[in-house]
């Protein structure tokens, strides 16, 4: 019979002693296992338009792209930073709070979005400058249509716990309609946020669409509801250059450790991958292959 460790090896390929890097998050773990690691950057940023081979010692252009869905890893990876950045920072404590601040219009002007958003955190933090400071990951989504929205955790850091009034906020905000959840029984908040970035929800309306394209469905549970999503169906509406998030400076980064996947399984115990996924990496004559495993301890 197959001890586990075995048995992990022949699905993933993950050996016990393999190094990998560890992502601790509260109670969200990471483990990401490459099957060539390199510690050593590969290129060296010269300009927004050029790029050093570090091994070759060649120069070359950076590709420019028009909008995100040209350049899906790109998007893999802000995807990733932002959620490692929300779980790390946001845990579904009382002094948390989950907002949504839409426009009446049909409005489309990036900077315009900004600028909002801008004057919007002023007058909140004017307004509630007894609580304390307040930290926030600002996401932001655009609708099918073309309007923008703002998808906003805040974090009041000085108080237990907090209580927004709806009508209050949305006079703050002036532009549209404003909803305020707690993220109290969230456990996987970046997920829950995250999964309505990249794809777009399927539905009646667009479902003949995504079908004569030939686009991917797939289906995502989210706070315990299981949805159907057209994958990569977003992110044809984010223009070029343009960040999904802002931050305060508060937020920080989580560290990343390396270890071996042994000591890794030890920081996880008995709980097992809510999530994994296997990707293959092929570009010219270089080729890779990704494992990841995210463990909720919560689900323990």
């Amino acid at each position: 019979m197959r001890t586990e460790d075995e048995t992990r090896e022949i699905l993933f390929g993950i050996k016990p002693g393999a190094l990998v890097t560890v992502t601790k998050m509260n109670h969200i773990v990471e483990i990401q296992h490459m099957k060539k690691m390199n510690l050593k950057p590969s290129i060296k940023k010269l300009s927004k338009d050029k790029y050093l081979v570090i091994e070759s010692g060649e120069i070359k252009d950076f590709e420019h792209i028009e909008n995100r869905s040209q350049s899906f890893n790109s998007i893999r990876q802000t995807l990733k930073k932002m959620r490692y950045l929300i779980d790390y920072n946001f845990d579904g404590r009382k002094n948390e709070l989950f907002c949504t601040l839409t426009y009446a219009e049909n409005m489309t002007d990036v900077g315009r979005l900004y600028t909002d958003f801008k004057r919007f955190m002023t007058r909140l933090k004017r307004r509630y400058k007894d609580k304390g400071s307040i930290d926030y990951i600002n996401v932001v989504e655009p609708q099918e249509r073309g309007a923008w929205h703002c998808h906003l955790l805040l974090r009041f850091n000085d108080v237990r716990s907090i209580f927004l009034e709806n009508s209050e906020i949305a006079e703050m905000w002036g532009q549209g309609f404003v909803t305020i959840r707690s993220l109290t029984g969230v456990d996987n908040i970046g997920a829950y946020l995250s999964a309505y970035l990249a794809d777009i929800e399927l539905t009646d309306g667009n479902m003949s669409v995504a079908m004569q394209a030939g686009l991917e469905v797939v289906e995502k549970e989210v706070q315990g509801v299981k949805k159907r999503f057209i994958k990569g169906g977003r992110l044809h509406l984010y223009p070029s250059g343009m960040n999904f998030y802002r931050k305060s400076k508060g937020i920080l980064y989580p560290e990343r450790e390396i270890m071996t996947y042994k000591n890794a399984k030890k920081i996880v115990g008995s709980a097992q991958p809510h999530y994994k996924k296997t990707t293959s990496i092929q570009r010219d004559d270089f080729e890779n292959t990704i494992t990841y495993e995210q463990y909720n301890l919560k689900r323990m």
